[in-house]
């Protein structure tokens, strides 16, 4: 039975309601007048249900993709205008216990490096993410209980945010690690992270226990029932995504999207970010094997009705696609993105060799940060360090009730002008500089008050004279 107020795995997320659902899609996919209305329905910026949502996946009227495709880019530009924040992955730790078959961590693969980052070794990491302009990472952990205890990821939080160097700082340090219990939630959030994060690969249930035939990740229930627990720990801010490829991409999108019904039915918050990534090659791993690949024009449709969905969520691509892709979805509703990226343990401070590469996927994005912060600005997006929501308190409901009703903007537009000024005086190319600071005195005029504008005029001169971390 389909309960999205029930806090059961198999209630909120409800194999059959998926299948009514995905025929309904199908039924109704070159329904004219029905897609009209849902298109409508999408226009107050409120929101669709799973169903509603699935109807315009499925939606094969070329007309009415193309208003599918433009409501997403107005959406986006309505609730994060042309603000993309950025921010890196740093991985702590590639042992696990676990037998996921798409991942190259899977305890069985004998032949990758396992390797462990020491305090002392974190630190050079953090400087070398410092020294490139980060403020925010996402530190990823694969699930092993002797290595990777919850005292080793707290001491690695409290060593991150302890750093600092040169005007360099990690102001937001997001977590990605295995599902666990509400007393270690609440001491993730005692340490001050910002956003919790974990996919859920996928929502079939038999597809999910296959696909992790061993270790604690079997458990589809338990990881499933993840952010829910976290919200009992109070980690107010969660980030959902799917792993795109393992299963039926329609399946997953109903998945998903009820998720987010459940948390908001239940907590009042739903998902403060989506990730969209898809599988990727590894070692040993060979996305041919999976037979639900998603091509790049079903891959942006995805994006695309998430976003009219689900209008107030950040949605995060990370450097899995390349360039061109990526750019495409940052018309579609794409509001963060990785830049620079090293996807093994280690490899900020010194690359790896390629011969003993602990990587965990396949990077298509091999930009530099200031190439990618470049690249943002040249198609009129403002890269943005800003962590000031996180620290000034703004998460859960009280984030959601700014960001529903548009008022976040004007907090995020000015810490977006300020944070960018930091980074091209303290880290960027001459060219990368001078595109910037450009795009920082034509956004001024955008900022509709008056007494802001000039408090940020002050402020980027301060900034220019060395004062740092200004926010509204």
């Amino acid at each position: 039975m389909y309960d999205p107020k029930s806090t059961k795995a198999e209630e909120f997320i409800s194999h059959d309601e998926i299948l009514a659902t995905l025929e309904y899609a199908e039924k109704n996919k070159r329904n004219s007048p029905l897609i009209d209305a849902i298109i409508e329905k999408a226009k107050e910026r409120k929101g669709l249900s799973h169903r509603e949502a699935a109807v315009l996946l499925c939606c094969e009227l070329e007309d009415k993709n193309e208003e599918i495709f433009s409501l997403a880019e107005q959406i986006k530009k309505d609730f994060y205008g042309n603000r993309i924040v950025l921010f890196a992955p740093l991985y702590l730790s590639n042992y696990c216990v676990n037998g996921c078959v798409y991942c190259p961590y899977h305890y069985t693969n004998k032949h990758i490096p396992r390797k462990k980052l020491t305090q002392e070794e974190i630190e050079r990491e953090v400087i070398a993410l410092q020294d490139m302009g980060h403020k925010r990472i996402a530190i990823e952990s694969g699930e092993d209980p002797v290595n990777n205890p919850i005292e080793y990821i707290l001491e690695s939080i409290n060593t991150i945010y302890s750093i600092k160097h040169k005007n360099g700082a990690i102001r937001r340090v997001n977590v990605n690690i295995a599902a666990t219990t509400v007393e270690n939630y609440r001491k993730l959030k005692e340490a001050g992270i910002g956003t919790y994060v974990l996919f859920q690969e996928t929502y079939k249930k038999d597809s999910y226990e296959r696909l992790h035939p061993t270790g604690p990740k079997h458990n589809y229930a338990y990881h499933t029932e993840a952010m829910d627990r976290a919200m009992q720990g109070g980690i107010d801010d969660v980030g959902l995504g799917v792993l795109f490829g393992l299963e039926d991409y329609r399946y997953e999108f109903a998945g998903l999207l009820m998720h987010a019904e459940h948390l908001e039915s239940v907590y009042g918050v739903g998902p403060h970010t989506i990730s969209v990534p898809r599988v990727r090659r590894a070692d040993g791993v060979d996305p041919r094997c999976f037979p639900h690949a998603v091509d790049d024009d079903t891959f942006a449709k995805i994006v695309a009705c998430i976003r009219v969905a689900v209008p107030y969520t950040g949605m995060i691509v990370s450097t899995r696609e390349s360039k061109e892709c990526r750019e495409q979805l940052l018309h579609l509703g794409v509001s963060q993105i990785s830049g620079g990226s090293r996807t093994s343990v280690g490899g900020y401070y010194e690359p790896e060799p390629e011969d003993e590469s602990s990587a965990q996927f396949e990077v298509h994005d091999n930009r530099t940060l200031d190439e990618v912060v470049r690249w943002l600005m040249e198609l009129g997006y403002i890269p943005s360090f800003c962590t000031a929501c996180y620290r000034e308190g703004r998460t859960g409901d009280r984030f959601m009730s700014l960001c529903k009703s548009g008022q976040i903007q004007n907090c995020c537009h000015p810490n977006a002008l300020l944070t960018l000024r930091e980074y091209l005086d303290d880290y960027a190319s001459p060219e990368t500089r001078e595109i910037g600071n450009r795009l920082i005195m034509s956004e001024l005029v955008n900022i509709p008050n008056p007494k802001v504008r000039e408090i940020v005029r002050e402020r980027l001169t301060s900034i220019d004279a060395g004062a740092r971390d200004f926010r509204f």
